[in-house]
């Protein structure tokens, strides 16, 4: 299976007291990442734009060195990568900081060359992949893949100050969801955009009629499109809670397209998620 994670890739820099760790992140890139190890058999890649600067440089050496193909990222001449640091509380709940404003990854799609997605069996997008592009190029990608045969993987990763506003955001939020087969919402996410109740959310993907995982945090994901029951241990000692939702999503994903059994799936996605969050940064050794 051919799979491509489309999004952006930056600088990430994770702030222990005065000493920071520099690494490379980005939501969509942790989760091709984490796939890759769960999935070796499956061919994933990353698709982006970057600069022809040092950190550019970097970024890609990372990717590429994580087994990650990059034959569809596309450099941009002038153009640079974006930055963001990371604090996190004692309890591990963390913030960004971010310098993305520039980045080269705002220029992804420009030229509307949407045909690259049709060589991948699955496409997966997020909130932030969607929220970075501008609109009208947004919605030239929700029409294009209206009319593709590509399967779509989507997690509304909601980030309010990346869109312009709420409006824009609730309506290329419903468009992707109606067009995903495969959903991966987190419930905080939805319920902060969609401003409902936990019951509310759980109703409206109850009735989704795709597949996937509703992501509960501690509590262990809701199964979408097949009715699952069993329980999940929650993580003894949390961190830094950065990429759980993404690593999740790897595990559910490497899980469910290799072997299509959802209960092991959502217990794949939930262990890794719960690994990940006892280690400082996005993406912990392999």
């Amino acid at each position: 299976m051919k799979i491509a994670c489309i999004g952006e890739a930056m600088i990430e820099l994770s702030m222990d007291g005065a000493a920071a760790q520099i690494g490379v992140a980005g939501d969509t890139l942790n989760t091709a990442i984490y796939l890759h190890r769960v999935a070796p058999d499956c061919q994933v890649e990353y698709i982006t734009c970057l600069g022809d600067d040092p950190f550019s440089d970097r970024i890609a050496e990372f990717i590429s060195r994580a087994g990650i193909g990059t034959g569809a990222i596309r450099r941009i001449s002038g153009a640079q990568a974006g930055l963001y640091a990371i604090t996190t509380t004692p309890e591990g709940e963390r913030s960004f900081t971010y310098w993305r404003e520039s980045s080269a990854a705002r220029r992804l799609f420009s030229d509307h060359a949407f045909d690259v997605l049709s060589d991948y069996d699955a496409v997966y997008f997020s909130g932030i992949s969607l929220a970075i592009l501008p609109h009208a190029v947004r919605l030239a990608l929700i029409d294009w893949l209206a009319r593709a045969s590509v399967t779509v993987i989507y997690d509304s990763n909601y980030r309010p100050r990346l869109w312009e506003n709420l409006h824009i955001a609730r309506d290329v939020t419903r468009a992707m969801w109606a067009r995903a087969e495969i959903a991966l919402p987190s419930i905080d996410d939805e319920m902060t955009l969609f401003s409902e109740d936990a019951a509310a959310v759980t109703a409206r993907f109850s009735a989704h009629p795709g597949t996937g995982a509703l992501k509960r945090g501690a509590q262990g994901p809701l199964s979408i499109g097949e009715p699952v029951s069993q329980t999940y241990t929650a993580a003894p000692h949390v961190v830094d809670t950065t990429a759980a939702g993404d690593s999740f999503n790897a595990g559910y994903l490497g899980t469910v397209l290799t072997s299509g059994d959802q209960a092991r799936a959502l217990m794949v996605g939930h262990d890794l998620a719960s690994r990940v969050v006892q280690h400082r940064g996005a993406i912990i050794p392999g």
